[in-house]
């Protein structure tokens, strides 16, 4: 059982919860300070003090005083005006996460929401009540505020959600979760929408994937080095201590470690004096990655963990602060980031790629053809990689440079960090295809050297690889082949994940 207090969640407990199915609860000392915040507000409304989104309109309106007998219309007009996300729907587990981290946040005890609500919110989650929510439409400040109000709908009985993959209204969700809507009170539809939660989700979603796809990488290179007889001084410690990034002499010690027993790979001057950047320098570009994940991960960790929302309610002194800590730049960031470092993890397996079936740049037959010339080979999947590796580099392109005013001008700078958090995770799942044509090619050229000649570890890397994909004995369709391929890699465990 996952406890939320609003402080110590972790990455962790967020994928128990999301992919081992791990219930939630909220903690004893979070329900206190979430009472004792709510009861702020209330005293608020009875006092009839102005106070942004609870007696005030929103953005532009912030200004325009709200009766207390229309606080609760308020807040159901704010997120049914506001649900206007568009896209295709985001992935279930990235919108379970989003319920998790909301929930989470509000569990801190600085939003004002009533305990029923948040109760509510961890219901839907332990239930497997998924809401559907558009993709596209935040401008990531101010929160993620049209995703989040497709979330907060279903809370309301409106909205559709998923049970069990079957896509239904909000109302017959709750209902067969055994589920009563809540009716929203003063500022609890600011606080259900108020904050980060989408592109954090979508964040944390990539970065774990992201996190596998780096230790795959190792891997698939070392059986690559094998395929092309590399040279394995350079894995040696020695260089790597004068240059001491820890994350470049770990993925240098994993290339050995993997490569220990191999008869293919050589010594420097054994048949060429060094190998080409993209088999030379996989410790500095995967090590490199690995400090890029290692950043991403700091700030994902205090970002679901933090009060995101506006205004701020702080029990012990009775103020409601209104501020920005809805705006998503640290986060931006941390995307952007995350999209450039898994772009050349694509991009350096993609060069590998290509020193596999160039027949200029080794000794085994063009293409990785069994019959070059009649038959095609390995030749297109090249261009699959190149292709996917070109769409990385304008997927990587920053968002969080980007900026728009929207509310009249109230709202003149945003984030842009759901966008860029979009990007990271369609970079990611590119990469993971390019890495499955790497493993793909890097097979078919070790069983052309010999699978017997394969070190221990590599021998088994292949016979994973094997489970999912033949040899190729005659030209055949690849696109089954790599998706596939792309797939396992995402969502079995190969015994080398713990590397990162």
């Amino acid at each position: 059982m996952i406890q939320l207090d609003g402080d110590s969640l972790t990455l962790k407990q967020v994928a128990g919860a999301i992919f081992s199915g791990d219930k939630v609860k909220i903690s004893d000392e979070a329900r206190v300070k979430v009472n004792q915040s709510r009861a702020v507000i209330d005293s608020i409304v009875k006092q009839g003090r102005s106070v942004y989104g609870v007696t005030t309109g929103f953005g532009k309106f912030s200004d325009t005083v709200i009766s207390a007998k229309d606080a609760e219309k308020l807040q159901l007009n704010l997120i049914r005006s506001h649900a206007c996300a568009v896209g295709e729907p985001l992935p279930p587990d990235t919108v379970r996460t989003m319920l998790l981290l909301r929930a989470n946040a509000l569990a801190k005890g600085y939003s004002g929401i009533t305990a029923d609500a948040l109760q509510l919110l961890i219901d839907m989650l332990n239930g497997g009540i998924t809401p559907v929510i558009p993709s596209q439409g935040s401008l990531g400040a101010s929160g993620d505020l049209a995703p989040l109000s497709h979330l907060a709908l279903v809370l309301v009985g409106e909205g559709e959600a998923l049970v069990q993959g079957e896509r239904i209204s909000g109302s017959e969700a709750l209902r067969r979760g055994g589920l009563t809507p809540i009716r929203l009170r003063a500022k609890e539809g600011l606080a259900l929408i108020n904050g980060t939660q989408a592109m954090t989700a979508i964040g944390v979603m990539a970065y774990l994937e992201a996190g596998r796809l780096a230790a795959l990488a190792d891997g698939v290179a070392a059986l690559t080095l094998e395929a092309l007889r590399g040279i394995t001084d350079v894995f040696a410690p020695g260089s790597h201590l004068v240059r001491p990034y820890p994350e470049q002499r770990l993925v240098a010690g994993r290339i050995l470690d993997m490569l220990n027993g191999s008869a293919l790979t050589t010594a420097q001057g054994e048949i060429r004096t060094q190998d080409a950047y993209s088999l030379r320098c996989i410790p500095q570009v995967h090590g490199a990655v690995r400090q890029v994940l290692a950043y991403v991960r700091e700030k994902l960790l205090i970002e679901i963990n933090s009060a995101t929302d506006n205004p701020l309610v702080f029990p012990d002194t009775g103020e409601v602060v209104s501020g920005g800590n809805f705006h998503g730049q640290p986060i931006a960031f941390a995307m952007d980031f995350l999209g450039i470092g898994m772009a050349e993890i694509a991009s350096i397996s993609e060069r590998r790629i290509e020193r596999l079936v160039n027949p200029q740049l080794s000794d085994l037959p063009a293409f990785l053809s069994p019959d070059p010339g009649l038959q095609s080979g390995m030749m297109i999947a090249q261009y699959v990689a190149a292709s996917l590796v070109s769409e990385n580099k304008t997927l990587a392109h920053p968002s969080s440079v980007d900026s728009i005013p929207s509310s009249a001008n109230q709202e003149d700078h945003v984030s842009m960090g759901t966008t860029a958090a979009r990007h990271a995770a369609l970079i990611v799942g590119n990469g993971y295809k390019v890495l499955a044509i790497e493993a793909i090619c890097a097979a078919q050229a070790a069983e052309i050297r010999g699978a017997e000649r394969l070190a221990p570890a590599t021998r088994k890397l292949l016979g994973l690889i094997r489970s999912v994909v033949p040899p190729l004995t005659e030209d055949r369709s690849m696109s089954g082949d790599i998706e596939r391929l792309a797939h396992r890699m995402k969502t079995q465990d190969w015994g080398m994940e713990g590397g990162f």
